[in-house]
């Protein structure tokens, strides 16, 4: 393989799991995240590590996203996949959430994702080909107690990259959105509370999840196939398919759960 794949979010759980992968195949990459000392040991990790470029920046900076993607691009002249993955989690009841939560939730996980996938557009649509990777969840397809504003981001995504792809299909580009179960990372003890700080600690669900080499062995499969969409977890992604049956019963049956 000789891609070049631009991975945001490679600081940690699956961003840092992709990198690994990724290298040990050969890939040429680019590793993104807020702090470059992270993204230097994660590089560390990687097979032919002098291959693999690093790019910090903030998700947030909406206005400094047409610069980055410049940089990403004058790397290796290219850009083939982007893997859209950094974004935060939520565990805060809706009622003892402050509003910022969600604007943050919102900048993150959204806007973020927005504001550099359409300022890469320009030149997947000159190169006639282009790769997008959106790791979104299952609670994406459905929502779930604590993760209001977590949920309603993703949520967000998914109507936005399944436009991009009816626009831009036509330019050869391909979206794919990747919805993760519980996956075993540092997802929920990186989790914002209802009043904007971070968890601090695991839950149970996550600590069960998915081992997190394994799911990135099944995106990675499926990025290569140019999936549509994809599901990858344990029991709890057949929520996805019981939606479609009915809302009534995923309803009940994630009440009962009492996951948290």
């Amino acid at each position: 393989m000789d891609q070049v794949i631009w991975i945001t979010g490679a600081s940690s759980g699956i961003g840092a799991e992709l990198a690994k992968q990724y290298a040990y195949r050969g890939e040429h990459l680019i590793l993104s995240a807020r702090r470059m000392d992270v993204l230097e040991e994660i590089k560390q990790h990687c097979t032919q590590a002098a291959s693999v470029q690093l790019l910090p920046f903030d998700l947030t900076d909406y206005q400094a996203m047409e610069g980055v993607v410049a940089q990403a691009v004058r790397f290796h002249g290219k850009i083939d996949l982007l893997i859209n993955n950094g974004g935060i989690s939520q565990r805060s009841l809706i009622i003892e959430s402050k509003f910022e939560v969600f604007e943050k939730l919102m900048a993150v996980d959204y806007l973020g994702t927005v504001a550099l996938s359409r300022a890469l557009l320009p030149y997947f649509i000159k190169q006639k080909q282009g790769h997008y990777a959106v790791v979104s969840s299952v609670m994406g397809k459905f929502g779930s107690p604590y993760r209001s504003g977590y949920c309603g981001a993703k949520h967000a995504l998914h109507g936005f990259f399944d436009v991009l792809r009816m626009e831009h299909q036509k330019d050869g580009i391909h979206v794919s959105i990747v919805c993760p179960g519980f996956v075993k990372t540092p997802i929920a003890i990186n989790a914002v509370t209802g009043d904007g700080s971070t968890l601090g600690e695991d839950d149970t669900a996550t600590r069960k999840g998915l081992n997190v080499t394994r799911f990135c062995s099944k995106m990675i499969h499926a990025l290569d196939q140019k999936r549509w969409e994809v599901y990858i977890g344990k029991k709890e992604k057949l929520g996805v398919y019981l939606k479609r049956i009915s809302n009534t019963l995923v309803h009940h049956i994630v009440i009962r759960s009492k996951v948290r």
